[in-house]
């Protein structure tokens, strides 16, 4: 536990925000280039949507076991469960930067009706809720870091917890759902 952290937690997640949100909007707008990321064989670039679907449902099995330990008073076994979804969606986030950064965003291949009235409301939506779920993952997780957990139930650590365990869990399953769009139907 580290005292001088526990004083600066909003501080703290919204420096983390604010990074990992120009590291993705960098590399969805191109700002990021290529010469600074090796290049891996088009098999491997290929493989990273459907090694990042079996992430995200790793994710959300995690979180959802991690939400019924904290139910059941097990908070070793929660904490280990958010750290390890923290870990999946950290390396989720690593493999989908190092694609959009070489390749760029996937377009859609299906109709333009489905497209404009399905797909990107519902990438929008998934878009917000990712962005939203962020600051509050962050939050959660030092908050955690920063206090003993017999103090923990006196922060906002509980109510923040259940909501970004939510988002995070929405955004997951979206997740899934745009690769389906995007790798499965069309």
């Amino acid at each position: 536990m580290d005292l001088r952290a526990r004083y600066r937690v909003p501080a703290l997640t919204g420096l983390l925000t604010i990074v990992s949100l120009a590291l993705v909007f960098g590399a969805v707008l191109g700002a990021i280039p290529q010469s600074v990321v090796p290049h891996a064989p088009e098999t491997v670039l290929g493989a990273i949507p459907h090694v990042n679907a079996a992430i995200s449902a790793l994710a959300i099995g995690t979180i959802v076991a991690g939400v019924r330990a904290v139910r059941r008073g097990d908070v070793a076994r929660h904490r280990t469960l958010m750290l390890s979804a923290f870990g999946l969606f950290a390396g989720f986030l690593v493999l989908y930067l190092y694609r959009i950064v070489l390749e760029g965003p996937t377009d859609f291949g299906g109709p333009s009706v489905v497209e404009t009235y399905l797909y990107l409301p519902f990438l929008a939506v998934h878009i917000v809720l990712a962005i939203v779920a962020i600051p509050l993952v962050y939050y959660v997780l030092l908050l955690a870091y920063t206090y003993p957990v017999a103090e923990l139930s006196a922060t906002n650590h509980p109510r923040a917890g259940k909501l970004a365990a939510a988002l995070w869990l929405i955004s997951f399953s979206m997740g899934i759902a745009v690769y389906a769009m995007l790798y499965l139907v069309w």
